[in-house]
C-alpha cells in the first residue's frame, strides 16, 4: 500500500474501499450473484411500482405503502451496489470523502425509513382488519401522505448527525475502509479521536428504532391475531391470514439480517472480517430482492395484475 494511505492527514480527499477483505481473489466470482440480485431488485421493484400506478383498483393505502417500500428499496440498493460491483469488477476502490459520507447517510437513512414504513403497513392492516368500517375514513390519501412524510423526516433527523459528526473527526491513521461500502461504524473507527459520541449515538439509533418499531408492529399484529381468532368463517380467516403473512415474511427478510449484522459486529469480535462484511452485504442485498417476490407471489391482486399484464403483452 502506498505511503499516501498511511501518512498523517486531517481530512482525506478519498477513502479506499477494500471490498470484502480476505476474499479479494473471489471478487470476480462474487460479482455474479451480486449483479444478478441487483438486477432482480431493480426489475421487481420497478414492476411493482408500474403495476400499482397503472391499476386504479390498487390505489389504496396498503399499496401506497408498498410503493414507498419499493422506492426505498431502489434507493438503498442503488446507493450501494454500483460502487460494490465496480470494486469487484474493475478494482475501482477509491471513493471521495464527501461521496462516502453521502453514501453513509443514504444507507442508514433509508434503513430507518424502511423500518418506519413497516410500522405504517402494520397500522394499515390493523385498521383494515380490526376496524374495517373506519379504514377508508382513517387512512385517507392525505393521511397516507402525512405518514410517509413523517417516516421520511424521522429518518433524516435521526441519521443526519452521522455524517455531520463523521466530518468533524480527524483521520490521521489511514483512509482504508475494510468494507465494500461506507458503513458508519467502519468509517468513524478510522478516526484518531474519541469517537464515543458517534458510537453511542449510533447504538442509540439502532436500539431506539428497532425496539420502538418492533414494539408497535408486535402490538398491531397481536390485535390482528385476536381479531383473526374471532372470525368464524374459514375463508375470511385464510384470506386475512394470507394478507398478513406477506407482511410478516417481508418483516423477517428486513429485520433478521439487520439485527444479525449489528449483533455480530458489536459482540463477536473474533469473527473473521470477511464474514462481517458478507453479513452486512446480505442486509443490503436480500430485502430489495425478496420484497417484490413476496408481495408479487403472495398478494392476489398484484399477482393477477402481473399475469394480466404479461398475457396482454404476449397477445
Amino acid at each position: 500500500m502506498s505511503d499516501s494511505n498511511t501518512t498523517n492527514f486531517t481530512n482525506p480527499s478519498t477513502f479506499i474501499l477494500l471490498g470484502i477483505p480476505g476474499l479479494e481473489t473471489a471478487h470476480l466470482w462474487l460479482s455474479i450473484p451480486f449483479c444478478i440480485m441487483y438486477i432482480i431488485a431493480l426489475l421487481g421493484n420497478v414492476t411493482l411500482l408500474f403495476i400499482v400506478k397503472r391499476e386504479p383498483s390498487l390505489h389504496k393505502p396498503m399499496y401506497y405503502f408498498l410503493c414507498m417500500l419499493s422506492a426505498t428499496d431502489l434507493v438503498l440498493s442503488t446507493s450501494i451496489l454500483p460502487k460494490t460491483l465496480s470494486i469487484f469488477l474493475f478494482n475501482s476502490r477509491e471513493i471521495g470523502f464527501s461521496a462516502c459520507l453521502t453514501q453513509m447517510f443514504f444507507l442508514h437513512c433509508i434503513t430507518v425509513v424502511e423500518s418506519g414504513i413497516f410500522v405504517a403497513m402494520a397500522l394499515d392492516r390493523y385498521v383494515a382488519i380490526c376496524h374495517p368500517l373506519r379504514h377508508s375514513f382513517t387512512l385517507t390519501n392525505r393521511m397516507v401522505a402525512k405518514i410517509g412524510l413523517a417516516v421520511l423526516l424521522r429518518g433524516v433527523m435521526l441519521i443526519l448527525p452521522y455524517p455531520l459528526l463523521a466530518r468533524r473527526w480527524p483521520y490521521c491513521r489511514t483512509n482504508i475502509i475494510a468494507h465494500s461500502y461506507c458503513r458508519h461504524i467502519a468509517v468513524v473507527m478510522l478516526a484518531c479521536a474519541d469517537i464515543r459520541i458517534s458510537s453511542y449515538y449510533s447504538l442509540f439509533v439502532l436500539c431506539f428504532v428497532t425496539s420502538l418499531d418492533l414494539c408497535f408492529i408486535a402490538v398491531s399484529y397481536s390485535k390482528i391475531l385476536q381479531a383473526l381468532f374471532s372470525l368464524h368463517t374459514k375463508e375470511t380467516w385464510l384470506k386475512t391470514f394470507g394478507t398478513c403473512s406477506s407482511h410478516l415474511c417481508a418483516l423477517l427478510a428486513f429485520y433478521i439480517p439487520d439485527v444479525l449484522s449489528s449483533i455480530v459486529h458489536r459482540l463477536y469480535h473474533n469473527v473473521p472480517q470477511h464474514v462481517l462484511v458478507l453479513i452486512a452485504n446480505i442486509h443490503i442485498l436480500v430485502p430489495p430482492v425478496l420484497h417484490p417476490i413476496i408481495y408479487g407471489m403472495r398478494t392476489k391482486q398484484i399477482r393477477e395484475r402481473l399475469l394480466r399484464l404479461l398475457t396482454y403483452k404476449r397477445t
